[in-house]
């Protein structure tokens, strides 16, 4: 991704307050992990025009890396809306993976139609240690589907993360890194230099950075 990309899509982020700093109050992530910044791209689906940038950032970056799909998944719940619109602007069907079966009705985990012998591009919000998206990935794969590639808005860059993508063998792509985050928050004066030293400590060892502070 172009440096322009990656700085477009942290500003569509910035601009709707997307990004949150709260140290005394760190968010708890599934995998245990306590992180004093954290991003809540679900304001997106509320400012069409960030989420305009986003999904035509999405529809430039399988252009760019020839990404080839014959349909488009989301994870539930916050990579549903962006799938969703990502296939109706490319005219390509849609569907989502639940985080689990549904206990009801018809029990189905894969929503939409059949991925049996399709190619998939799987499509998440945020990725932080990777276990749902490629939970959804396994979920595809049971039922057939090809899935080589992930898109995601950002990613916090963990080497967890990478570790589980590249044993999956699955490529994650993502518009914008915390990075180019941060580094544009700093620009307009949203985080202070002691702001993001502590942040870097936390990026340093995320598990143990709630132990130490």
């Amino acid at each position: 991704m172009t440096t322009n990309t990656k700085r477009s899509s942290a500003k569509a982020l910035l601009d709707i307050g997307a990004i949150g700093f709260s140290p005394a109050a760190p968010v708890s992530f599934k995998s245990g992990i306590q992180s004093p910044v954290y991003v809540d791209n679900r304001q997106l689906i509320y400012q069409p025009a960030a989420w305009h940038s986003i999904i035509e950032g999405f529809e430039s970056l399988i252009e760019s890396r020839k990404l080839q799909f014959d349909l488009i998944a989301g994870v539930a719940v916050g990579g549903v809306p962006h799938s969703s619109a990502l296939a109706y602007i490319m005219n390509a069907p849609s569907v989502f993976i639940r985080k689990e079966t549904k206990g009801h009705g018809t029990g189905r985990r894969i929503e939409g139609g059949a991925v049996d012998g399709r190619r998939v591009l799987l499509v998440e919000d945020l990725v932080t240690t990777g276990g749902s998206s490629l939970s959804a990935v396994d979920a595809l794969r049971e039922s057939g589907a090809q899935v080589t590639d992930a898109l995601a808005i950002i990613s916090y860059g963990f080497s967890q993360a990478a570790v589980a993508f590249e044993r999956a063998d699955i490529a994650l792509h993502t518009l914008t890194d915390f990075g180019t985050l941060l580094k544009l928050a700093v620009e307009r004066q949203l985080l202070s230099a002691e702001q993001v030293a502590l942040i870097s400590r936390w990026f340093a060892d995320p598990y143990a950075w709630a132990a130490q502070d």
